[in-house]
């Protein structure tokens, strides 16, 4: 964590990108927001137009279009370059073009004498989180990605509505790639501190059954959002803001995001998405839950399929 004025520099001034810099400008938390973008006059635009909401923010802060000398003295780089994903691809498809770009991206962000933290939320986040790791460098603590963190805010939104209650009073993760082999840990969801099995025995109204169709629409949400309005932005960019805020608050928040396992779940060498202790350090600590036999094989699986991909652009 650098010292000083707390810096974020963005990488890749697309939906996803903007989407979390309108999120920041509005929540707040950082002094100094870059934009770097292979259209650099993109990203001079956009950084204009930010700067006309700021009298209505809720603090002052500057935004700048800039270049990757910037990232030196930078808290933390978010990477959000990359081609989007088309209607019907999986997010694995991606891999081989985006794989490139988050190399040539991390090269140039390392040669500033960037020493802070690394964000990634490019597609496949899991896998390209690994590459950046590679070629950064850096500790596996300081290379973070956005993991699952959309996807569990889509489960609880879901729950939310299912059971009639604040999505933000339900408690629980997705877990594995942020893709189709990701898997809910059902045996750790709650509302408030009452377990969603014990919520089932107590009202008949709801069942076990639901719990798989509230699953698929969470796993499929991207396709039906994609199919429609081709993109999907705002959620990722709130997401991406909530991480960020974890690390420059110093918060210990506990988040699903993509971390390195090192034998957690019996897993090795991956980056994915597990709930994992958040602060000014990065990664303080993943947690390894006590989770059903049946949710550790899916998470196996899901892990074993990232590994595969990743093996195709290492």
């Amino acid at each position: 964590m650098q010292t000083g004025t707390r810096r974020v520099v963005l990488v890749g001034t697309g939906f996803v990108g903007m989407s979390f810099a309108y999120s920041m400008v509005n929540q707040g938390g950082a002094e100094e927001l870059v934009l770097i973008d292979v259209n650099h006059e993109k990203a001079v635009g956009e950084a204009m137009d930010l700067n006309h909401g700021i009298p209505f923010g809720p603090e002052k802060i500057e935004i700048w279009a800039g270049d990757y000398s910037d990232c030196k003295t930078a808290d933390i780089v978010v990477v959000t370059a990359g081609v989007n994903q088309q209607p019907g691809e999986t997010r694995l498809a991606l891999v081989e073009r985006n794989a490139k770009i988050m190399r040539d991206v991390i090269k140039n962000v390392m040669q500033s004498g960037f020493n802070g933290i690394l964000l990634i939320a490019s597609n496949p986040v899991d896998v390209l989180t690994y590459i950046a790791w590679q070629e950064s460098g850096l500790p596996k603590h300081r290379v973070i990605g956005t993991g699952t963190t959309l996807d569990t805010a889509r489960l609880r939104y879901q729950m939310g509505k299912y059971l009639d209650v604040d999505p933000r009073n339900v408690h629980g993760y997705i877990v594995g790639e942020h893709g189709d082999t990701e898997t809910p840990l059902w045996s750790h969801t709650s509302v408030g501190v009452k377990p969603i099995f014990d919520i089932i025995k107590d009202h008949p109204e709801y069942k076990r059954e639901d719990l798989e169709e509230i699953y698929v629409n969470v796993r499929d949400a991207a396709y039906h959002i994609i199919e429609r309005k081709r993109a999907t932005y705002y959620g990722i960019g709130m997401c991406i803001t909530r991480i960020v805020k974890a690390i420059l608050n110093d918060e210990n928040s506990v988040l699903p995001v993509s971390a390195y396992l090192d034998g957690e779940y019996g897993l090795h060498d991956i980056f994915t998405g597990v709930p994992a202790i958040v602060n000014r350090n990065g990664i303080r600590e993943v947690f390894n839950l006590n989770i059903s036999s049946e949710e550790l094989e899916q998470l196996t699986k899901s892990v074993s399929i990232l590994k595969e991909t990743l093996d195709t652009v290492r």
